[in-house]
């Protein structure tokens, strides 16, 4: 039996477009839970934590006070957390990795108007996984699909990824404070051996999943195109005999729905301070 398209691209290249994935109906009810979540998060005076679930939210010196993502929105939305476990989703992921999944990401990013903030260096996904130990082989056990709630380009901040880099060693690429801060110059991308002109600026309708691998080189500028906030939804799925951390996603194929506590899968402090509280960190000064 032939593979997917997408399958092929994503080893060959490092990342991958499946068109439509999510209809249009659910995107809007999806667009709708999005905006409930921001205003949600946007009630803090800052980043504010409980457990899994993480609301960043910055000064922001262009746009005002942003959210900039949140994480794990899965425990405070039935539709994220449906849609985590989807086998739409599954469909897609089961002929790189394998019915039996974990998950170690997911979250919804928003990029404003005009902000500073919320432009993603280049970099690897491989600098989040820490600690190392707890995760094995990364090249090809790992893969993170972001769906897209808004349309995405390069006027709106859209993602651009190398092709081709996922078969590179971890680049020191971005590796001096926050991804989310600024811009990669060119002379960085050239001092690891990329040659910015390579960059492939991804073009997504709302329902498109991209795909990437955890090695391959991507970020994206400011959103330049005056629209509200482009949402875009990321899931990070990996096989469980290769990561210590996680919570279950599929199970030979059957979803698997969230317990009643989280796992211990980014947040480290989990089990010491699960209970709602303010993060006071000061990065983009």
């Amino acid at each position: 039996m032939s593979l997917p398209p997408h399958v092929a691209q994503f080893r060959e290249q490092g990342y991958a477009i499946v068109r439509a994935v999510i209809p249009p109906d659910e995107i809007a009810a999806l667009a709708d839970e999005a905006d409930r979540i921001y205003a949600e998060a946007m009630v803090h005076h800052t980043s504010w934590r409980h457990g899994n679930l993480f609301y960043e939210i910055l000064p922001d010196p262009e746009a005002g006070r942003i959210v900039l993502q949140a994480q794990w929105v899965s425990w405070v939305s039935e539709r994220f957390e449906h849609l985590r476990r989807d086998p739409r989703l599954l469909a897609v992921l089961e002929p790189l990795v394998g019915r039996d999944l974990k998950q170690i990401a997911n979250q919804i990013h928003w990029k404003p108007p005009g902000a500073r903030f919320g432009s993603f260096r280049f970099h690897q996904d491989l600098r989040f996984r820490k600690p190392p130990e707890a995760y094995r082989d990364l090249r090809w056990a790992y893969v993170t699909t972001g769906l897209a709630i808004d349309p995405m380009g390069p006027d709106n901040g859209g993602l651009q990824v190398f092709p081709g880099s996922h078969r590179l060693d971890a680049l020191d690429l971005s590796t001096e404070g926050p991804v989310m801060k600024g811009e990669t110059s060119d002379n960085e991308l050239r001092k690891v051996g990329l040659d910015p002109a390579d960059a492939v600026a991804i073009e997504l309708q709302p329902g498109d999943l991209l795909l990437w691998n955890v090695y391959t080189v991507h970020g994206s500028g400011p959103n330049r195109a005056g629209r509200d906030r482009r949402r875009f939804h990321i899931n990070s799925y990996v096989k469980p005999d290769h990561c210590a951390r996680g919570e279950w996603a599929f199970k030979d194929g059957q979803s698997c729905p969230l317990g009643s506590e989280p796992s211990l899968v980014r947040y480290g402090e989990l089990a010491a301070r699960p209970e709602p509280h303010y993060v006071e960190n000061r990065w983009w000064e």
